[in-house]
């Protein structure tokens, strides 16, 4: 009964929403415009979760010609949304956390690349301080890893940043334990 009274306030969030922003037709770009709608109606939601479409980055061949275009598409879909909070005096109130759940092989299987352990997350908003945390890693052979790329940092760490820095949370009970946090929060 819950859920089906949670439906019902979510379905009003289109009907409220208002925004000169006009969104990128791609699924992210849509699902970011859904969260937007969502955010202006001030439910108090604190956590908004969306994927790319489901396997689009899960690339194996050709990535020369696939990668572009799904990158700019994750582009553009986040500065359309970034506007929309800037039109909406919201931007100081989001962060957005953008990351892949593997990491690809250095070595190319002949277009692409497999699975590895190496992988990359941004954190994005102007509530951020810009830059690079952590090392940029090596690709030579002697500094991978069985052929991946070394990781340098915990991604809980990251995790562990935002619920405390950002959400003001503590991360221990939610994550487990305790990990390395960056300075990436203004």
């Amino acid at each position: 009964l819950d859920a089906l009274k949670g439906a019902d306030i979510l379905s009003a969030a289109p009907q409220t929403y208002s925004s000169s922003v006009e969104y990128g037709g791609s699924p992210f770009a849509q699902w970011m415009k859904s969260i937007a709608q969502v955010h202006f109606s001030d439910f108090g939601t604190r956590v908004f979760y969306t994927g790319v479409n489901p396997g689009t980055f899960d690339t194996h061949a050709n990535q020369d010609i696939t990668l572009p275009k799904l990158w700019a598409d994750v582009s553009t879909a986040i500065s359309d949304f970034h506007e929309d909070l800037k039109e909406h005096n919201a931007n100081e109130e989001v962060v957005i956390l953008l990351f892949t759940e593997f990491g690809r092989r250095v070595q190319e299987n002949g277009s692409g690349t497999d699975h590895g352990s190496g992988g990359v997350a941004f954190v994005i908003g102007d509530a951020v301080k810009g830059g690079l945390y952590g090392e940029y890693p090596s690709l030579e052979p002697d500094k991978l890893d069985s052929g991946d790329l070394h990781w340098n940092n915990d991604f809980r760490g990251t995790y562990a940043t935002l619920l405390e820095k950002w959400m003001g949370l503590d991360a221990n009970p939610i994550l487990g334990g305790t990990y390395e946090q960056f300075d990436f929060i203004k």
